[in-house]
């Protein structure tokens, strides 16, 4: 027997109804809703429980789109005393391993990012299962692992923030609970008692249009219109920078056909970030593809010429230079030319949301320089066919320098996200 005393005291009365429920859900248990809701910690002690409860026989698996977000997500909260006390001193974990030991149980994590991820729970018996941010698992991942359930007794909990009302799971298995034997519990921010004033006003002051109406309000709604709705050149594009403390990255979308943009990122001193050079190549303009050997030339040249505005100084040496991720011949040119570079960072969504809080923020800006991309900003939209087919993606066409910063900013969070949280926010009007 495990004592939740210490933890239950500080939750709300909706998430004890929902642990209690989902105690007593045959098979399907659901925490949907806003972002810091506390959704996560309700389904994470019912986990505990049924993890305490689970039969002896078959599996106990826990499922996020990748292993680092498992880990981040939930093994992380799970070891921390102060949301579970005694509790997390029994949550054992290597970093990287696919497995942890949860109250004496063997608990194998399973990253399923893609569909190929069904191979990994294949042929499995399954008599306890965890899904974190179930709307990002591959549908056919997850009528796999319900057909893994095999133990009597077999339950799968799973959290998501809401997705457009298409999604196969509001139109599958929310809109059928009561058919799929599924119980489901939606959260809004009122619903965790644990959150202060000031951080309910920030959360609501970085999120915008679509992601304020998912992740504040909790609702499940279409993905449409411009994707950057707070972008505001009259609040956005600058005439002048700040001294700039770090070049953090240069960002390249690569094209062939299509245009090449790399564009620069910088670290204001003001701790806000700045778009500050950017370089394009078309080849419809120009009238013939460059090779790789060529745009390799010219960006070394771009980046050893380019002004360091407010200065007399030439020449700029960002940290990473970050690279589409499918430009694959062209990072080896790269590297022969004695440039080191990463990987973009191409979960698009996300990195989508990470810009547009900053726009809402205030605290990304563009020089006036930027002009292709300046002018990217207003025409980049959703897809509304692909968000009546419950799917968020926007339109792919002039997005190459919204590409390009997406990259430079999403990968490099780690570099810039504590000095950011110096800066005084400043909600947009």
């Amino acid at each position: 027997m495990i004592s939740l005393d210490a933890v239950t005291a500080v939750l709300s009365p909706k998430q004890i109804r929902s642990i209690v429920g989902a105690m007593d859900t045959p098979q399907l248990a659901l925490w949907s809703g806003a972002v810091s809701s506390g959704k996560t910690i309700a389904s994470l002690l019912a986990f505990l429980i049924a993890v305490a409860a689970a039969p002896d026989s078959g599996l106990i698996v826990v499922v996020g789109r990748t292993l680092q977000t498992i880990e981040r997500n939930l093994i992380d909260p799970l070891q921390s005393p102060a949301l579970f006390g005694p509790l997390a001193a029994q949550v054992h974990h290597t970093t990287g391993s696919t497995t942890a030991v949860i109250l004496g149980r063997t608990v194998h994590l399973v990253g399923a990012s893609d569909t190929r991820a069904e191979g990994r729970i294949r042929g499995a018996t399954v008599a306890l299962a965890y899904v974190d941010e179930a709307t990002l698992v591959p549908h056919s991942f997850w009528m796999m692992l319900l057909s893994r359930l095999r133990v009597a007794g077999a339950k799968l909990l799973a959290t998501t923030n809401p997705d457009g009302p298409g999604h196969w799971m509001r139109r599958e298995f929310i809109l059928r609970a009561p058919e799929v034997g599924m119980r489901h519990w939606h959260f809004t921010l009122d619903d965790n008692p644990s959150l202060t004033a000031d951080y309910v006003d920030r959360l609501k002051a970085q999120y915008t249009g679509l992601w304020y109406r998912r992740f504040v309000a909790g609702e499940w709604c279409l993905a449409e219109g411009v994707v950057y709705d707070s972008w505001d050149p009259d609040t956005h594009v600058v005439a002048e920078l700040p001294r700039i403390d770090q070049w953090i990255s240069t960002g390249i979308d690569y094209g062939t056909t299509n245009p090449f943009h790399a564009t620069i990122l910088g670290l204001g001193a003001d701790s806000r970030l700045y778009l500050t050079h950017e370089y394009r190549y078309d080849s419809k303009i120009g009238r013939r593809q460059l090779t790789d050997v060529e745009y390799s030339e010219r960006l070394r040249t771009w980046l050893s010429t380019a002004p360091v505005y407010g200065t007399d100084l030439t020449g700029i040496s960002p940290r990473y230079t970050v690279v589409d991720p499918s430009a694959a011949s062209f990072r080896i040119q790269l590297h022969g030319d004695g440039v080191r570079s990463v990987l973009g960072e191409n979960t698009v969504l996300p990195g989508i949301r990470t810009v547009a809080s900053l726009l809402a923020t205030r605290r990304l800006f563009v020089h006036e320089s930027c002009t292709a991309l300046i002018n990217e900003f207003p025409g980049y939209s959703w897809d509304e066919k692909a968000a009546e087919r419950g799917e968020d993606s926007p339109i792919k066409a002039d997005d190459h320098g919204l590409d390009a910063m997406r990259y430079a900013i999403q990968t490099t969070q780690q570099v810039w996200r504590s000095r950011l949280a110096q800066a005084r926010l400043e909600p947009a009007a």
